[in-house]
């Protein structure tokens, strides 16, 4: 279970933390000895939380409002300890810069924005040592500030991990389900031809060991009737109804070789276009004298469901009851050719 924190919360925490600091200058308003600079840094403070917090509501910090938080932890500082010495500072809250600019940049790094965080934070330890001294870094908590700030980069850089990581395992499971789906689709294929090709061979299997494999010659012509049939199962597919089953049956009996190529264009067909499409490939069938009869598919896009074309060998003797000879332009003669569309619009011949 994910548990997911409202934006609205977060924000309002951050600000209240932030105005916080505020609370304090203004607390030590008396200290400095002229109010306007001090009052300019709490306002420059101010506005860079306000736009750190609110403007934009994508993770990552637009860049212009980065670069304004590193101005403000540059300028704020020097406004502040401009107007006061440490002495004066202590046993009071002047010098809440020191805090605010550490917040305001673990703002900045909490959004993404990890380079600017450290160069204002490297500005606050510079102007700190410059005014109080090392001893400076910890009498005024920059040391806390600067702490927060690798802790809010380390956080980040954890929750971007953990983010990636999570996406991964979603795609390797999505992944994972698919294939599984796909193997069990396989397997119920597998199944479904096995027993398809099962019920139409028994009987001719049991025939030919009644007879102990001695066949006449319509018995052999029967069997390569069979195999063809489950040829088609196999390589036609969805080009197959009863009706259809026949006709190819009644045309092979009379000397034609059918070839269907179902190739999967015709998968997303409604059940009612489907039957239709099957129906008049059957009328094709029954209505066509030729020598080869080849029905295939098209690929999805095209207006065309299923090609049909009809051949006629100028040399008869080559022609085989179950092989594809191919087609050769300067061998065969174009007896039918027949476009079913995928909709009931006029069929092309």
């Amino acid at each position: 279970m994910i548990v997911s924190v409202p934006r609205l919360l977060i924000v309002s925490l951050a600000a209240i933390f932030s105005a916080y600091h505020l609370v304090l200058a203004v607390v030590s308003i008396d200290v400095p000895h002229q109010k306007a600079p001090y009052l300019a840094a709490m306002a420059l403070y101010g506005l860079a939380t306000l736009l750190s917090l609110l403007l934009s509501r994508t993770q990552r910090m637009p860049t212009w409002v980065a670069a304004f938080n590193v101005a403000v932890a540059v300028v704020v500082p020097l406004l502040v300890t401009s107007q006061f010495d440490q002495v004066e500072a202590k046993g009071t809250y002047a010098a809440w810069h020191t805090a605010a600019i550490g917040t305001l940049m673990v703002i900045t790094s909490t959004r993404r924005r990890h380079t600017f965080a450290w160069i204002g934070t490297a500005a606050l330890v510079v102007q700190t040592v410059a005014w109080a001294g090392p001893g400076g870094l910890v009498t005024y908590g920059v040391i806390g500030s600067v702490g927060w700030v690798a802790v809010s980069h380390a956080l980040s850089l954890s929750l971007a991990k953990a983010g990636r990581d999570t996406r991964q395992y979603a795609l390797a499971e999505r992944e994972a389900v698919e294939w599984r789906a796909a193997q069990e689709a396989h397997v119920s294929e597998r199944q479904f031809r096995l027993g398809q090709t099962s019920r139409m061979s028994l009987p001719m299997l049991r025939q030919i060991v009644a007879v102990g494999g001695e066949l006449t010659d319509s018995q052999r012509l029967e069997c390569l009737y069979l195999e063809g049939a489950i040829r088609d199962e196999i390589r036609g597919r969805k080009l197959l109804n009863d009706r259809v089953r026949e006709q190819i049956m009644i045309a092979r009996r009379n000397g034609t070789i059918v070839t269907l190529l179902d190739e999967g264009g015709i998968d997303d067909l409604s059940d009612g276009d489907l039957e239709r499409v099957l129906n008049r490939l059957a009328d094709a069938i029954r209505d066509t004298k030729t020598g080869k009869l080849i029905a295939r598919t098209v690929p999805e896009g095209s207006d065309i469901a299923v090609t049909v074309v009809g051949l006629s060998s100028l040399d008869e003797g080559h022609s085989s009851a179950l092989g594809s000879q191919g087609i050769d332009d300067e061998e065969d003669r174009v007896d039918l050719w027949l476009e079913i569309p995928r909709t009931g619009a006029t069929v092309s011949a």
